[in-house]
């Protein structure tokens, strides 16, 4: 039988942070829990980018050091292992965003690829991670998920997207590393889901190498699943999915309020997590059909999937579901289940600092909105450091 207090247990939590880590995540989060000091904060950083000023010494020892695992591969191969030692597994995500170019798209896929066989040398790194607009420019995944007409140039360009997506995809295979397939904003959604249905249709036959990404604040999710999970019973292949509650809500009402069309988010959280945990159990119940990937920062959700695997008589060692949470966040989850031997792992980013910031301002802005998010993260941490005072008292006792 679970433990109903699984989560509180911050001895546990916390085991690889030192005093000095500990200290900086209460700072960090500290901050992050005054009103509008993300928001200011964003402006300010934006700002010194833009006129290149040299912040990437103060960034790195904060906030990158508290959400990224280094600036390359190798640099985060330390932090991996030791967290393997706790039975907490990794995926690398190497996060520069912003990028334009064809150049860099080629550049970002051939990063993938060598992930994916650095992976599959290490027992650590189950999954590899790809973000469509990694890959190709917005405009185009917009254009096609909305059936719009391309010019001759931009067929090209999406051939190309596509060829750089699959090629990522056969190397999964070829080296044996699951791969999870973000998901961005509702308007370019369709052409992603649409490939990623493809790349599960031609993959995914005898094991599970791709899967999709689902924002479960799209109250559409659940109908999506069941309606391709027929599909995909009929015609001999398996589902990947990645279930998270998603990351666009502001952008995603303003932008139908704007063009004037019926939001495609749920109205609200509770109803959001009405969904989250609806797509979830689907997708558990469904477990012969469906790998998931349960990437989700809810105590009550992450309780409820634990749960119902119990009663299912499902292993909680099961290869067929993933915990997942962010690094830097939520290790009273991460660790509290990976002790009971459930198969838990940190989305890991790494890349040069400079480039990452866009990621940062980004997860900063995302947890930041989560409400009781920073504050569940703040007294967690405040609990280990009375903890540990007490105990140095009891010592000098």
């Amino acid at each position: 039988m679970l433990d109903t207090k699984i989560f509180n247990d911050t001895k546990h939590a916390f085991v690889l942070k030192d005093d000095n880590d500990l200290k900086r995540s209460l700072f960090i989060f500290s901050l992050m829990n005054i009103p509008f000091f993300v928001p200011v904060s964003t402006v300010i950083l934006n700002a010194a980018l833009a006129i290149r000023l040299p912040i990437e010494t103060l960034v790195k020892k904060t906030i990158f050091k508290q959400f990224c695992g280094g600036e390359t591969q190798e640099e985060t191969l330390p932090l991996i292992k030791l967290m393997y030692t706790k039975n907490v597994h990794s995926v690398l995500d190497y996060s520069v965003e912003g990028k334009e170019t064809e150049e860099d798209f080629d550049k970002a896929m051939k990063t993938k690829i060598e992930i994916i066989k650095f992976a599959s040398s290490a027992k650590e790194l189950p999954f590899a991670v790809a973000k469509p607009t990694g890959l190709g420019r917005f405009v185009i995944w917009e254009k096609v998920s909305a059936g719009a007409d391309l010019s001759a140039e931009e067929t090209k360009e999406w051939d190309r997207i596509q060829e750089r997506l699959y090629k990522i995809a056969e190397a999964a295979v070829k080296y044996d590393t699951r791969l999870l397939i973000d998901a961005e904003e509702s308007w370019m959604q369709n052409a992603s889901d649409d490939l990623c249905f493809r790349l599960m249709q031609e993959f995914n036959k005898e094991k599970t190498y791709i899967y999709n990404t689902l924002q479960c604040y799209r109250w559409d999710r659940l109908s999506y699943v069941k309606e391709i999970h027929e599909y995909a019973q009929k015609n001999n292949f398996r589902l990947g999915f990645k279930i998270v509650r998603g990351a666009y809500m502001e952008k995603e009402n303003k932008r139908a309020k704007t063009k004037k069309y019926a939001t495609p988010i749920c109205e609200n959280k509770e109803a959001t997590d009405v969904n989250f945990n609806a797509v979830m159990g689907y997708c558990i119940n469904n477990i012969q059909d469906i790998s998931l990937f349960i990437g989700t920062h809810n105590e009550v959700s992450t309780y409820m999937a634990l749960q119902t695997m119990e009663q299912k008589g499902i292993a909680l060692s099961d290869e067929r579901i993933w915990f997942g949470q962010l690094y830097g966040m939520s290790d009273h989850i991460s660790y509290n289940i990976a002790r009971q031997n459930s198969n838990a792992i940190k989305l890991l980013p790494f890349g040069p600092v400079k480039d990452v910031i866009p990621y940062l301002i980004r997860r900063a802005q995302e947890n930041s909105s989560v409400q009781g998010q920073t504050g569940r993260e703040l007294a967690l941490l405040r609990e280990e450091k009375d903890r540990r005072d007490g105990q140095f008292v009891k010592r000098v006792d």
